[in-house]
């Protein structure tokens, strides 16, 4: 692994004449921020949600709907990202005078998305609107279904489009052609959000909160906070603002059953959440139930309001989780095994297929291989169908649905259907389909990766000084809104080694030394033995041990010095 000092744009200087202080202008300009307006996360400094091409035509169709008493059937994704936003509509709806109800597709019996056979299933609860949440932009038939039943269909999604859209006059989705709306990065939960917002608003313009004060949708900012981060959307200004705002409101006790449960079954402090909580804690939990059940387990936590109810559901989630953990680990030994015994040590890409692999699960293991091996994975499980469903992970520099798109073209009937964004991406193809399919996938990763994007690269903010390096300054990270596109910040520097031992039988536990300093460090996975010198690549952290917090660093690679 390479480990690379990230350069320090000519912004800093302006955000420090600013009064940011001056580390921490080197961290944000460092990763794209150019203004301290955006270092701002109150939610006057999001942006309206009136560029969005399509919200006045659905928030119409829904304020119709509301004021006949219209049934309203919202069809969720089997996701995080799908169950928060299903949650949110729920909710949201709901206080907003809607008769709503919920229906989410078990992934082993229907896959993704609005199909016919959703809609057949759908029709049974008698609605007169659908609202898709986190999917239906690639629903062609399942419109023309609902359509031919007498069912209007509004889509809200942040998918990218395919080169034809459902026949549907409500389409609420950011990256579809004309849309204006400046966030392309918004997730599934963010546009329900943003279509709710649209919906009090003009509510409140034609009367219909006379007497009473519109409700606070303000409320649901924890539910756009986890859907967010779990769903590892890049966090621009506005993702950012939703999560920090939504993190803002966990950490104050204000969170909802269903989420203070889950940390609660994790055993996590609610008042202490950051957003590793959220997309390494909660969100697995969460996304259990769609991997290995229902995700109607999980949507249940989210939209119930007693407590007992919701702790009695966390509990599930949490042993759905700990049996993911074990499928998983399964899984992953036995394509490291295959991995090892490739015969193309130079291959661009990782694919790979056993026939007895868990579906609910691939996902994960896609993603650890990407990981490990810094290459585009894609694994597959076969279906009830004798299909063969696959998850595709990307790594920074390769457009997965494009890369797909691409493989589709070149390969006439060798996808059945696919979707999804930059860095992931769900796929459908006949079993025998499988060796086309991956001669074509590494012949576009090959193309589109150069040696530069294939080398692993572990990034730092440079050095800090023992002034700089304090348990302060490690609670002020830790409180920040860090992910996908907008790193945790690392740092670098050279250490003494003090002393060193085992921990939990995997991981390293150092004492080190810097100047006449001693610090307390951490590297997992790693036993060492470790050098007399060091030079790490790390993060510090606030520790907390027997109730209270000490500084300690997480080294993520080291060299001997």
């Amino acid at each position: 692994m390479e480990i690379r000092r990230r350069s320090v744009p000519e912004a800093a200087a302006a955000l420090t004449a600013a009064g940011v202080a001056p580390l921490i202008a080197r961290i944000y300009a460092s990763r794209g921020v150019v203004s301290a307006d955006e270092l701002d996360h109150a939610l006057t400094r999001l942006p309206s949600w009136n560029t969005f091409k399509g919200i006045d035509a659905a928030v119409a169709r829904l304020s119709i709907a509301i004021a006949n008493g219209e049934h309203v059937l919202i069809v969720a994704d089997y996701d995080a990202d799908g169950a928060t936003a299903c949650a949110v509509g729920m909710r949201g709806l709901a206080a907003l005078g809607a008769s709503v109800d919920f229906l989410v597709p078990n992934r082993f019996e229907f896959g993704y998305g609005l199909t016919p056979e959703i809609v057949e299933l759908a029709a049974r609860h008698g609605p007169k609107v659908i609202v898709t949440v986190d999917n239906g932009i690639a629903s062609v038939e399942g419109v023309a279904a609902a359509r031919a039943l007498g069912i209007d269909v509004v889509i809200t999604d942040h998918h990218l489009p395919g080169e034809a859209l459902p026949d549907t006059d409500w389409i609420v989705n950011p990256n579809q052609s004309g849309c204006a709306f400046p966030s392309k990065h918004l997730a599934g939960v963010g546009v329900m959000f943003y279509l709710l917002c649209a919906l009090r608003t003009s509510l409140r313009e034609h009367g219909h909160f006379a007497g009473r004060h519109p409700p606070n949708l303000a409320v649901l900012l924890d539910l756009v906070a986890l859907g967010t981060v779990a769903d590892v959307v890049s966090l621009d200004h506005t993702n950012r603002i939703l999560v920090d705002q939504g993190l803002r409101r966990i950490r104050a006790g204000r969170a909802h059953p269903g989420i203070s449960a889950l940390f609660a079954a994790a055993g996590r402090d609610a008042a202490l959440a950051t957003t590793y909580d959220l997309g390494f804690v909660v969100g697995p939990r969460l996304n259990a139930a769609g991997r290995l059940a229902d995700m109607s387990i999980g949507i249940a936590c989210l939209i119930t309001d007693d407590e007992s109810t919701a702790r009695t559901l966390a509990s599930q989630l949490d042993q759905l989780n700990r049996e993911r953990r074990e499928v998983q680990a399964g899984m992953q030994e036995e394509a490291l095994a295959a991995m090892a015994c490739a015969t193309d040590e130079g291959a661009c890409s990782v694919c790979l297929y056993q026939p007895q692999w868990h579906q609910g699960v691939i996902g994960i293991v896609a993603s650890r291989l990407k990981d490990r091996f810094h290459r585009p994975a894609v694994v597959f499980a076969r279906t009830e169908e004798n299909e063969l469903r696959g998850s595709a992970r990307a790594i920074v520099g390769f457009h997965m649905r494009d890369a797909l798109d691409l493989v589709a073209k070149r390969a006439p009937g060798t996808i059945t259907r696919f979707g999804g964004h930059a860095f992931a991406a769900g796929l459908t193809l006949p079993e025998a389909a499988l060796p086309r399919f991956a001669e074509e996938f590494e012949r576009v990763a090959r193309e589109r990766l150069s040696p530069t994007a294939l080398q692993r690269t572990l990034e730092t903010d440079g050095e800090l000084t023992t002034e700089e390096l304090t348990l302060v300054f490690a609670r002020e990270l830790m409180n920040g809104v860090w992910g996908q596109g907008f790193p945790a910040p690392e740092f670098e520097g050279e250490f003494r080694l003090n002393d060193q031992r085992i921990v939990g039988e995997r991981h390293g536990r150092l004492t080190l030394v810097q100047g006449h300093r001693r610090l307390d460090a951490i590297v997992f996975n790693d036993t060492g033995p470790f050098p007399p010198r060091i030079r790490a690549a790390y993060r510090p952290e606030a520790h907390q041990f027997q109730g209270l917090f000490g500084l300690q660093i997480v080294i993520e690679a080291w060299r001997p010095a």
